[in-house]
């Protein structure tokens, strides 16, 4: 008992002086912050009147709506796409500490001192998530204030679950940069699989052009993949409000059924409509699946170095 209160305080020390690492170095959280706030200030300076106008031309002739909803739902919109993508980008450079203990020798004298290397690699994955949730978290708050001024239409409940969302795809994010980077040890690879993935993912998890505009085969194909439900979840609570605004307006049901579609509210793939509930499951399972490869490859690698001593 007393071995395990040991390595749990070893694990948590771990874990602050890991977070500290992170958020002494200024420069590492302004570059996690400041692909997603250009993204928010390009929206609300040049491209905010194209998203406005996708969304009327679902709109039946003659019909008109509060301003306030479509300037909100534009922002909603943009909101969810952020956060989403954010999720996993930031994951992946907010774990810079492990590839820098690597580069600089820190992880070795980890190694030569009386502590385990699954606690070394726990610490690695809970100050990542932590780091990446705070991250987030004031992403959310920037946005939210942004939303709250052009337009807010998101209740409480809706208000939860989008942090419920976002705690999702932290995990998610999180555990998917883990195993990958495992794998780097330098800070070109690093670089590399930073960029790969800054510059890709927003587009094949429909986060920046929604499903809908892609061929049908590409939209199946994109479909499979478990990022696009991680924008799925959050596009349905942050333009639920909405989307009963519109309804309460009176906007048909089929206007709003239209929009839901076209604007991933509603994902269908080989023209079956994937619920809610089965999104979270997929997202989940996968994160279920990526826990399993990062314990395995863990295990594997301190197996590998015991057997080199």
């Amino acid at each position: 008992m007393n071995g395990k209160i040991i390595e749990c305080r070893k694990l948590v020390s771990l874990i602050r002086r890991n977070t500290k690492c992170y958020f002494k170095d200024k420069f590492m959280f302004f570059i996690s912050m400041i692909t997603p706030l250009i993204l928010l200030i390009l929206f609300a300076t040049f491209l905010r009147n194209v998203y406005i106008e996708s969304f009327k031309s679902a709109f039946p002739e003659n019909f008109t709506v509060d301003n306030r909803i479509l300037e909100g739902i534009t922002g909603a919109w943009l909101m969810s796409s952020i956060l989403s993508v954010s999720s996993v980008t930031v994951a992946f450079c907010s774990n810079v500490i492990m590839i820098n203990d690597k580069i600089d020798g820190n992880l070795n004298d980890l190694r030569v001192s009386p502590v385990k290397g699954t606690t070394v690699s726990l610490a690695y994955f809970i100050s990542n998530f932590f780091v990446t949730f705070i991250v987030m978290m004031c992403l959310m708050l920037i946005g939210h204030i942004y939303l709250a001024c052009v337009g807010w239409y998101i209740s409480v409940g809706d208000a939860f679950m989008i942090i419920v969302d976002v705690f999702c795809g932290v995990l998610f994010g999180t555990l998917l940069a883990g195993v990958v980077e495992s794998f780097i040890s330098n800070q070109g690879g690093l670089s590399a699989v930073s960029t790969l993935v800054s510059s890709m993912y927003g587009f094949i998890c429909g986060a920046y052009m929604p499903l809908s505009t892609f061929a049908a085969g590409l939209r199946n194909v994109l479909g499979c993949l478990p990022g696009t439900y991680g924008v799925g979840i959050l596009r349905n609570h942050y333009m639920s409000g909405y989307l009963d605004a519109l309804a309460d307006a009176g906007l048909p049901s089929e206007a709003i059924e239209g929009i839901r579609a076209s604007f991933d509210a509603k994902i269908e793939v080989f023209g079956t409509e994937i619920p809610l509930g089965a999104m979270y499951g997929i997202l989940l399972g996968t994160c279920a699946v990526l826990l399993a490869a990062y314990i395995l490859i863990v295990v594997f690698k301190n197996k590998k170095k015991k057997a080199a001593v």
